[in-house]
């Protein structure tokens, strides 16, 4: 992979050092910024951009025509990625918001930046997906788990787009309207590390769930494939990929819920009757459908036993 698309894995190191960095700086410094730990954010996107990276380097080092396009997307993701990261790091490090922060002149200016930013790496997440879609892969489960894992992620990422559309109650930052949360102020109580509002709905949960589809899915191929190992039902290949795409179902129908709710301003650990009714609807629809996909691939009892003839005394 690192001969495939070396500025994506030397990023992944980078943020696996930031990660470390920021690790200590989160235990060590007890400053607290809306209501969080100060490091607690350049944490999450240190944790997300490492993953996010070599999730890429693998992808784009599958066979794939039009190399040279996904090499450009994928260093549009990286150059992206560092500006991002470098302005969350450094707001940080001044003590306050690098998100919907228009305090001063230069606070509004690195706001701007990482709205320009966000969109070259959506368009960077597009193009790279669409080379890797195109191309046939040998095994058609992974096949399958990249492409629903891709398809997914991309959406995730868009709905990362909601936080800055206008409607009535949000408030104006510069050139953007929007903020992370949904009926309540940005900054409230939120869930440890993560942040997310636990009085109000939050935007960031589905962004998080679809984007992170891209790391889910080809480890969920590959546990497949180890537990087939182990297990006769799971060895047919048409019953894993079968398997798969009931939890792109699922994973797109979580996706979908968990949006629903955040722009009903609802909390995602306080969900109501309603929130609560369709999530037992697609675990039982997705439950039954994989309990049934495994029982077809069974194999059926014999009826009777060729070294046993009956014979005519017996009858």
């Amino acid at each position: 992979m690192l001969r495939r698309h070396r500025p994506l894995m030397l990023f992944t190191a980078a943020m696996v050092a930031a990660t470390l960095i920021t690790g200590v700086l989160y235990a060590v410094d007890p400053r607290t910024l809306d209501g969080m730990p100060l490091w607690a954010k350049p944490l999450k996107f240190a944790v997300s951009f490492a993953l996010y990276g070599f999730v890429w380097a693998w992808l784009l080092s599958l066979p794939h025509k039009a190399r040279r396009t996904s090499w450009w997307a994928g260093t549009a993701l990286v150059v992206a990625g560092v500006i991002e990261f470098g302005i969350i790091a450094l707001q940080a490090t001044r003590h306050t918001r690098s998100h919907f922060n228009d305090d001063t002149p230069f606070d509004d200016t690195l706001f701007t930046i990482m709205g320009v930013t966000i969109v070259v790496l959506m368009i960077g997440n597009i193009v790279g997906a669409v080379t890797v879609l195109l191309a046939r892969q040998a095994d058609r489960v992974t096949a399958s788990a990249i492409r629903l894992g891709l398809v997914i992620g991309t959406a995730g990422l868009l709905l990362g787009a909601l936080m800055f559309i206008p409607w009535p109650g949000r408030p104006v930052f510069g050139d953007f309207a929007g903020a992370h949360s949904v009926g309540v102020p940005d900054g409230g109580p939120g869930l440890p590390l993560l942040g997310w509002s636990t009085t109000g709905g939050d935007l960031r949960i589905p962004h998080f769930v679809g984007m992170h589809a891209l790391q889910l899915f080809p480890l969920l191929a590959i546990g497949l494939a180890a537990a087939a190992r182990r297990l006769p039902a799971l060895a047919p290949q048409e019953v894993r990929l079968r398997l798969i795409r009931i939890a792109g179902f699922a994973y797109a129908g979580l996706l979908a819920l968990v949006t629903w709710q955040a722009m009903r301003g609802q909390p995602l650990i306080r969900p109501d009757g309603l929130t609560l009714a369709a999530l037992g609807l697609l675990t039982v629809l997705t439950l039954g459908a994989a309990l049934a996909v495994v029982a077809r691939s069974q194999p059926k009892p014999e009826t009777g036993s060729p070294s046993e003839p009956q014979t005519m005394e017996a009858v």
